[in-house]
């Protein structure tokens, strides 16, 4: 017993100074961003207010302050990809921790080829800022905020669910073994859960995540995000082209170009296994007979 619990505060002392170097890294790393050639002409009201250091690394504000931010501040590309790239991994990482507490699983649930990302997390995340930007410029109260969530959370569920199963034959998920399912791909249970998730997004992380982000004052900054977003506009790409050709291959259907070639050769049925553990395919005949 005694070796158990020193095990698990090892571990838990060694995950805390993982993540303290990592925030200590992204923090340098911004920092030398933010100390480059400043951008020319670089104005709007929003800038004024919030101090200009690097991003993840402001003051702690004030609930004056967020509010006069936002109610000044673009909301732009800049925060939209630095966003999704947050979504993406953080939604990642709660999964694999929900995951191995109430199933024991230990399985990757990435969704994209290239890196630790959940696309569908970032996407949720994107969207979510989107319209709680817009809910909080109209002063919307808890219960407007919730719902709209819900609604948000289940489309994005429902779509992407179909989606994938109508253009890639596969899941990732499904609750169609839930007494609360409503679909394949949407539970109340989730929706609660989404609704709950939006309204703690709009009133806590939001407003200090766009303040922490701030906006891109050197061009380092903007260079960066530039190529993250080429980066994750590859990745995207990559994935579809690979499920893509994962479905023609199940269905018996040889590549027909170049292309298409060299995804067979580098992105196989076993590395598609490997990489998406969670994701199960249906040959288009089988869903047909389904």
């Amino acid at each position: 017993m005694f070796f158990i619990v020193a095990s698990l505060l090892a571990l838990l002392m060694l995950a805390y100074l993982v993540a303290s170097g990592f925030v200590r890294v992204v923090r340098y790393f911004w920092g030398w961003l933010s100390s480059g050639e400043k951008i020319d002409g670089l104005a709007g009201d929003a800038v004024s207010v919030a101090p200009q250091t690097a991003p993840f690394s402001k003051p702690k504000p004030t609930q004056a302050e967020l509010s006069a931010y936002l109610d000044k501040m673009h909301l732009g590309w800049y925060q939209v990809v630095i966003l999704f790239i947050v979504g993406c991994m953080a939604g990642l990482l709660i999964e694999e921790i929900w995951m191995l507490i109430t199933a024991g699983l230990t399985e990757s649930r990435v969704g994209l080829i290239w890196g630790p990302f959940s696309p569908l997390y970032g996407t949720g995340a994107v969207f979510l800022t989107v319209i709680c930007y817009q809910l909080h410029k109209h002063h919307a109260n808890n219960l407007v905020i919730f719902l709209v969530s819900v609604v948000v959370g289940g489309t994005l569920e429902q779509l992407t669910g179909w989606g994938m199963q109508e253009i890639f034959h596969s899941e990732s998920w499904t609750y169609a073994h839930l007494p609360d399912a409503i679909t394949q791909w949407v539970a109340w249970r989730f929706l609660g859960f989404w609704g709950i998730l939006g309204l703690i997004w709009c009133r806590v992380i939001m407003p200090r995540a766009l303040y922490k982000i701030g906006e891109p004052t050197s061009k380092r900054q903007a260079i960066f995000v530039t190529l993250l977003t080429v980066y994750l506009v590859a990745d995207i790409t990559m994935t579809v082209a690979c499920l893509a050709r994962k479905a023609q291959r199940d269905a018996g259907i040889s590549p027909t170009n170049a292309f298409e070639m060299w995804v067979d050769n580098h992105y196989d049925d076993s590395f598609v296994s490997t990489r998406f553990q969670n994701m199960t395919f249906t040959p288009p005949d089988s869903a047909d007979k389904s």
